[in-house]
């Protein structure tokens, strides 16, 4: 199933911090999954245990961000630890956070694999944020330093504006708009439910592809939550936040029905 196309790899310890491999990664069993896929990623060598494993998670995320570990791929922990140049430990520590953020799944085996989600846990994942992100609104329409937090959440706003960013890029951006909606608030309790489904949002991405995540993403879909908030209209701002989240949903479940 693997195939490593460097003949004669050197050592760890010689190894260019940016030697770039390519790897098979092993699909899925079930009926239907893809084909194994290749993974372009950098080696990772020279810094210390926890800065590789949250190298390891950048990169792994990354690649299933953009669609490069598909869902349903099956991940191999000897061939995905070669290509990033980590050992088994560090990239064990590294899968297990992203089994916990739920971006991957174990399956009756205890293999783990990439997380496909279905229709009903997208819209379940989107009507809690939207839950979340409504009362978030709501509580900025009433802060006292209101055009503060406008002006944070236009900066926000602005880092959506550049397509041509890397996907991976574009959707840190778009989670980093989120993200700020409910730390504005200082709700701690708030910041950390939403914090709990960050991992699964990107679940969502993951699965609307990176055509419809685009649209998703777009900077103009997110400036009404903030001139809602800008007026102070909590009501108006809720019903923004409902309807991103619904559209968005219902968006991701017709690709999923096709």
């Amino acid at each position: 199933m693997r195939t490593v196309n460097a003949a004669a790899l050197p050592t760890v310890n010689s190894r260019p911090s940016f030697v770039r491999r390519w790897i098979r990664v092993g699909a899925s069993d079930e009926p239907g999954r893809r084909d194994p896929v290749s993974l372009d990623v950098p080696a990772l060598a020279g810094v210390d245990r926890q800065t590789l494993r949250e190298q390891s998670l950048h990169k792994l995320r990354e690649a299933i961000s953009s669609g490069q570990l598909a869902p349903g791929t099956r991940l191999i922990e000897t061939e995905l630890s070669e290509a990033l140049s980590v050992s088994r430990g560090t990239l064990r520590e590294a899968l297990r956070h992203l089994v916990q953020e739920g971006l991957v799944v174990a399956d009756e085996r205890g293999r783990l694999l990439v997380r496909a989600l279905t229709p009903a846990e997208v819209r379940d994942i989107f009507a809690v944020r939207g839950a979340l992100e409504s009362l978030a609104a709501e509580t900025l329409c009433a802060a006292p330093d209101r055009a503060t937090i406008v002006e944070q959440l236009r900066t926000a706003v602005d880092r959506l504006r550049s397509p041509d960013q890397p996907m991976s890029d574009l959707v840190e951006a778009d989670l980093a708009f989120h993200r700020r909606l409910c730390e504005l608030t200082g709700n701690e309790t708030l910041v950390q439910s939403w914090q709990h489904l960050s991992g699964l949002t990107r679940a969502t991405i993951v699965r609307s592809g990176p055509e419809q995540a685009l649209r998703n993403m777009d900077w103009q879909r997110h400036t009404p939550i903030v001139e809602a908030i800008e007026a102070g209209d909590a009501e108006r701002a809720r019903e923004v936040v409902r309807s991103h989240m619904q559209e968005s949903a219902e968006r991701i479940v017709a690709i999923l029905a096709d």
